[in-house]
């Protein structure tokens, strides 16, 4: 039996590994999640019935990043001496990284973003980064490239039919038009220097948009009072249908629109 730690950094990595922690687990070995309290993460989480470790709210502002560093790599160090797993995976998590060295463990770094910052803090403590063949950024060798994206590992048809409840969920006649639109929070590390689409434009593409197509809002940050009511309000593992069925896709976030991309939904991806 082999244990698997993984640590997740944002929703989206738990559907990238879910697929791979099911396998493994039908084959007998086992597998651990740990992760922080970040946007729809323990839901998705908790509705996949994983078993997982949440180490508390993560830290937006930059020292708090700071103590983050330092308090997560601890929870995550006694965590591991507990389970005790053989390997750690992840995409690019920084406390994996450090933890796995510690213990002289294997780990395994998926990456797609090539933020500097956290590469340049994971990257001497990995055995190997996988990317896709595309992926701009040289890391030597330590690198493992793919002929894939991150996003086929749990949209490719083998594991995803699109289901067309969510019109229903959405309120929606079958098949009738409607755009998603992504706002981020932009407190990642790898937005440093980084913005958005201001207020006043988010209020006007909207108003816009709305005259002519139903609108639905994805946001990391609570919306304005007057955006409210185009809060897409279904639970979060459904968002993929919901992307899917899209007539168009418009927003800041890259995953998404990366989503979109192998969906076969129109992107407008803003950065």
């Amino acid at each position: 039996m082999i244990k698997v730690l993984i640590d997740i950094n944002h929703p989206a990595h738990v559907h990238l590994f879910k697929n791979f922690a099911w396998e493994m687990q039908k084959k007998g070995h086992k597998i651990l999640f740990t992760t922080r309290d970040k946007e729809c993460t323990i839901q998705l989480l908790e509705y996949y019935k994983f078993d997982f470790i949440s180490f508390g709210k993560h830290y937006k502002k930059k020292l708090g990043k700071i103590f983050g560093l330092f308090k997560f790599n601890l929870l995550l160090i006694l965590t591991s001496i507990k389970f005790k797993p053989d390997i750690f995976l992840s995409h690019g998590s920084i406390y994996a990284a450090h933890t796995a060295f510690l213990l002289r463990k294997l780990n395994i770094a998926f990456e797609d973003t090539g933020n500097k910052e956290q590469v340049r803090l994971y990257k001497p403590f990995t055995k190997f980064i996988f990317t896709s063949n595309v992926f701009e950024q040289n890391y030597g060798i330590k690198q493992i490239r793919y002929n894939a994206y991150h996003e086929l590992a749990y949209l490719h048809p083998k594991y995803f039919k699109p289901d067309e409840t969510i019109f229903s969920l959405l309120d929606l006649k079958k098949y009738q038009p409607y755009v998603i639109i992504r706002f981020v929070s932009w407190d990642a590390s790898h937005d440093k220097g980084q913005a958005g689409i201001g207020l006043e434009n988010k209020i006007e593409l909207i108003k816009n948009l709305s005259s002519i197509i139903k609108v639905f809002i994805s946001s990391e940050e609570e919306l304005p009072e007057n955006l409210k009511k185009y809060q897409i309000k279904i639970s979060p593992e459904k968002i993929h249908d919901a992307i899917a069925f899209s007539s168009i896709f418009i927003g800041e976030g890259a995953t998404m629109a990366s989503e979109c991309a192998v969906l076969g939904t129109p992107a407008i991806y803003i950065n």
